[in-house]
C-alpha cells in the first residue's frame, strides 16, 4: 500500500509548510480563542510538540496572510485579516554556554528587525534596542505591535548546571522581558513558549495581566495530536503501518497509544499523542523511540543525581502540589516538576481535596527510553559493558538459566565504578531499579517500591520469578530466600499455573557486586 502524503518532520514554519502542500493537522481555532483576551499569553510544553510551528502561525495570521489559511477552521471566522508589525524572537538558534552566547543570540534576532524598522542610536543594549523597535514599529505602521518568543528559556535550561552562569543570564533576560511591561502601549499581542516557568523572571513576576494557559483546559490540544486529530487526519499512514508491521488496523491504533500517546496538559485533559514521534513512525513504518533519539537534555540527568532524587518513587506515579507545577526554580531539590515540563511525567490524575497532581510516566517510549538513557548516569558516567544487551537477560529467564541470568547481573554490577556501602546502599538499589524495569519494556516486571513486597518479579508465560536481594553485612542469600516465603510473596500467584521460581541473592560490599544466590522452585 503505497502512501505520498508530506509529512512535515522538523518543518515548524507554517508558510513552508502550506506552500509545500504537508499534512497539517487544523490549530488554528486556538488563535481564535486567544483572540478573546487582549493579555501576554505563556506557554509550557515539552520539547518538539510543535510549539515552534504554533507560534509560526501566529506569525502568519498577524501578518495578513490569508492564502495561507485557505480551508482551515480560522478562515471561517476571520473577516478581517489586518497586517501588523511582528517581532519574532527565536532562542532555539543558540547554543549557550554564557553572557556572550546569550547576547549574540538576541544581537541575531534583533539585527533581522532591526533591518526594517531601524536601530536604536548609539546604544548596544539588548533591552534598549528591543523597547525601541517595538515603538518604532508601531509608529512607523500606525498599528501595535505583536511580539512572539520561541523558547524564551532556553538559555536558562542550557546552563542549568552553573549556577553562577544562569544567574548571570537570568539578569540579562529579566532586563530583557521587562520591556513587555513598559511598552505595554505599543503592544497588540504577545506570546511566549518554552519548556519550563522559571521563577524570578521579570515577564512572569512583572507581567500582571501574564495568562499562563500551559494548564488551561481549553488549550490543552494546542500543540500535540488527539485521538480524534490521529483518526480523522492519518487514516493512509496508519494502514500502511499496519500493512508494513503485519497488523490489523485496531492493533496498530494500539500499538500507537501504547508507545506515544498518553499525555495531559490539565486536570481533565483529552488524551495527547507526542506528534514528533507519530510523523517519525508513519514516515518510516517502524516504532521506535523517536523522540528520545533527538537526546535527553543533560541538564535533566545531573539534576536527578545532584538531588540524589529517589527514582524508584516513578514507579507508582508521584503527587506534586498544584503550585509546582508549573514553576521551577534553579537549584531546586525537588526535580519533578521540571520532568512535567520536559515531557517525562505527565498528569495521570488531580486530586481536588489535596490540590495536587499525580503524575506518571506518559507511555513506554518515554518510560523505557528514559531509564535506558539513566542507567550510564548511574554507573558513574561510564558506558555500559560492551555485551549489554537487555534481550541476553530476557532470554536467560526464558531458558530457565537462572545462574546465567544473575552471572549477567554480576558482571553488569560489577562494571560499576563505586565501593559499596551502607551509605551508598541507595546507589545500587537505583541501579537495580533500573535494570529490571527495562525488563518490563519486554515481559511483565515488577520492581516493588515498597515494603513488604518481593524486590523484583518477572513473570514470563510458563514461569514467574521472584526475587529478594540483601546486603552481605545485614543477610544472606539464604535468609532472602526465606524472606520470600515467609512474608508470602508468592501467595498473589497461588492459583496460577506458572511455575514459581524464587531467587534470594546477596550484594558484597568487598567485591561490590552480587555475592551469591540460591534458588528454589
Amino acid at each position: 500500500m503505497s502512501n505520498n502524503r508530506k509529512l512535515p518532520i522538523g518543518i515548524q514554519d507554517f508558510e513552508k509548510l502550506r506552500t509545500n502542500e504537508n499534512m497539517y493537522v487544523d490549530k488554528t481555532l486556538y488563535i481564535h480563542k486567544l483572540l478573546q483576551n487582549d493579555a501576554p499569553y505563556f506557554l509550557s510544553r515539552p520539547r518538539r510538540f510543535g510549539k515552534s510551528l504554533f507560534l509560526s502561525t501566529l506569525k502568519s495570521y498577524f501578518l495578513g496572510k490569508r492564502e495561507l489559511f485557505e480551508g482551515l477552521a480560522i478562515a471561517v471566522v476571520e473577516k478581517e485579516w489586518t497586517e501588523y508589525p511582528v517581532i519574532y524572537i527565536d532562542f532555539n538558534i543558540g547554543i549557550y554556554t554564557g553572557v556572550k552566547s546569550l547576547y549574540q543570540t538576541l544581537d541575531h534576532n534583533l539585527r533581522i528587525h532591526e533591518e526594517k524598522w531601524g536601530k536604536a542610536p548609539n546604544d548596544d543594549n539588548p533591552a534598549m534596542r528591543f523597547s525601541w523597535l517595538i515603538r518604532k514599529a508601531c509608529e512607523q505602521t500606525g498599528r501595535k505591535v505583536v511580539v512572539l518568543i520561541d523558547e524564551y528559556d532556553k538559555p536558562l535550561l542550557g546552563t542549568m548546571d552553573s549556577l553562577e552562569v544562569n544567574d548571570e543570564i537570568r539578569t540579562v533576560l529579566k532586563g530583557f522581558y521587562g520591556v513587555l511591561k513598559s511598552a505595554d502601549a505599543y503592544l497588540r499581542f504577545v506570546f511566549l513558549t518554552g519548556v519550563t516557568k522559571f521563577s524570578k523572571v521579570s515577564v512572569f513576576s512583572d507581567l500582571n495581566q501574564l495568562q499562563d494557559i500551559s494548564l488551561d483546559k481549553r488549550f490543552s490540544g494546542i500543540c500535540g495530536i488527539s485521538q480524534a486529530e490521529l483518526v480523522d487526519n492519518f487514516q493512509p499512514e496508519i494502514s500502511a503501518l499496519a500493512n508494513k508491521q503485519e497488523m490489523t488496523y485496531d492493533e496498530t491504533l494500539a500499538e500507537l497509544k501504547k508507545q506515544y500517546d498518553g499525555y495531559h496538559f490539565s486536570k481533565e485533559s483529552e488524551d495527547i499523542y507526542n506528534p514528533f514521534s507519530l510523523l517519525n513512525t508513519f514516515a518510516k513504518l517502524d516504532f521506535g523511540d523517536y523522540w528520545f533519539e533527538t537526546g535527553t537534555p543533560t541538564f535533566l540527568i545531573k539534576t536527578l543525581k545532584n538531588v540524589d532524587f529517589n527514582l524508584r518513587s516513578l514507579e507508582n506515579d508521584v503527587m506534586i502540589p498544584a503550585n509546582l507545577m508549573t514553576d521551577y526554580q534553579a537549584g531546586s531539590n525537588n526535580p519533578v516538576p521540571l520532568l512535567y515540563q520536559s515531557g517525562y511525567l505527565t498528569i495521570k490524575k488531580y486530586d481536588r481535596r489535596f490540590n495536587g497532581y499525580i503524575l506518571g510516566f506518559p507511555n513506554d517510549e518515554v518510560k523505557y527510553g528514559f531509564i535506558l538513557r539513566l542507567i550510564p548516569a548511574w554507573m558513574s558516567g561510564r558506558e555500559m559493558i560492551s555485551d549489554f544487551f537487555i534481550g541476553n537477560f530476557i532470554r536467560d529467564l526464558q531458558a530457565g538459566n537462572v545462574d546465567g541470568f544473575m552471572t549477567r547481573l554480576q558482571s553488569f554490577f560489577s562494571s560499576i565504578p563505586y565501593e559499596l556501602n551502607n551509605k551508598e546502599e541507595k546507589h545500587y538499589q537505583t541501579v537495580f531499579y533500573l535494570l529490571f524495569s527495562l525488563l518490563g519494556q519486554f515481559v511483565e516486571a515488577e520492581v516493588s517500591s515498597a515494603t513488604g513486597r518481593a524486590d523484583a518479579v518477572v513473570a514470563l508465560d510458563d514461569t514467574i520469578y521472584i526475587f529478594e536481594f540483601k546486603l552481605t553485612e545485614n543477610a544472606t542469600a539464604e535468609e532472602a530466600l526465606i524472606q520470600i516465603d515467609k512474608r508470602r510473596y508468592a501467595a498473589q500467584y497461588a492459583v496460577d499455573s506458572r511455575k514459581i521460581v524464587k531467587v534470594g541473592a546477596e550484594f558484597s560490599a568487598e567485591s561490590r557486586t552480587l555475592h551469591r544466590w540460591v534458588t528454589e522452585g
